[in-house]
């Protein structure tokens, strides 16, 4: 049975482009005759709202938008995490680094090799144990192994098409759990997919660089891969994605149908002047994803 889920991070309300991806989601599931489930992404505590969790639920219902399930909160699982990375652990695919960011700007300057702007610095594997492990610095996270002749991934996103990266050039052996103590995305987010028994992800196209990290720990762990499908993004004035840290306005649900008819023209849809619950019904008949 088609389970689905839309994870918002609770650092502040939904804003438009949220809406686009719950929206999304949603009508996914609902498409194919199954389950929606809300997870709150609250792993990076620091940047958590107070409060935040229930404003965004509030929106998402007076959008007509409500979890088949409980909610599921990432800050009251870590013990499901670290079980996941004592198993990487035990079968040599995690292990600790001792490099702070400096350490590693100043080895891939060393190398030769310069970071484009914007972009993450690729891990040039310092700590592997292959290569002298820790050398007497003080462990600071946990990385992910990346093997070199298998984290070359292909996969097919639903509205993207055929996609290909190869994570030990682009990305290096990534963030498990990070410095602070607190526990990496990637990990956490494979880990209650399958712990919920997700079949199908729906979320932004930002989120789509992520994808074959997920699936190389997926792969690692022995749990299986949801079909994937990345929505358009929402842009702000200048150009980049709609997000709380460029200034994206909370979302106005003062007028529910206004609202999601905003989302559901950015996902192709055609608006619909009724009450939300006559509009998301007309748009599960219109939705384009159901092959």
């Amino acid at each position: 049975m088609y389970r689905g889920r839309f994870a918002p991070s609770p650092t502040g309300p939904l804003h438009a482009g949220s809406l686009v991806a719950a929206l999304a989601s949603w009508l996914d599931a609902r498409a194919h005759g199954g389950r929606w489930l809300v997870r709150m992404e609250d792993v990076d505590t620091p940047r958590c709202v107070p409060g935040a969790d229930e404003l965004i639920l509030q929106q998402l219902a007076a959008c007509g938008l409500v979890s088949d399930e409980p909610v599921l909160a990432q800050s009251q699982r870590g013990a499901l995490y670290q079980q996941a990375l004592d198993k990487l652990m035990e079968h040599g695919r995690a292990y600790p680094c001792g490099c702070s960011r400096k350490d590693i700007e100043a080895a891939l300057q060393a190398m030769g090799i310069t970071r484009a702007r914007h972009h993450a610095a690729v891990y040039p594997g310092t700590c592997r144990p292959d290569r002298g492990g820790l050398q007497g610095k003080r462990p600071r996270a946990w990385r992910f192994a990346v093997e070199p002749t298998g984290g070359n991934v292909h996969w097919t996103d639903r509205r993207l098409g055929p996609q290909t990266q190869n994570v030990a050039t682009e990305v290096g052996d990534f963030i498990l759990k990070r410095a602070d103590g607190l526990w990496a995305y990637q990990l956490a987010v494979v880990v209650d997919d399958a712990a919920q028994g997700i079949t199908h992800v729906v979320r932004g196209e930002d989120l789509a660089d992520n994808t074959a990290r997920q699936i190389l720990l997926q792969e690692a762990l022995g749990l299986p891969t949801p079909a994937y499908l990345h929505t358009p993004l929402v842009l702000g004035e200048n150009g980049e994605k709609l997000s709380k840290q460029n200034g994206a306005q909370a979302l106005d649900v003062s007028d529910p149908t206004a609202a999601l008819n905003q989302a559901a023209g950015h996902l192709g849809l055609t608006s619909h002047a009724g009450p939300p619950a006559a509009a998301l019904a007309r748009w599960v008949l219109a939705w384009p994803h159901t092959g």
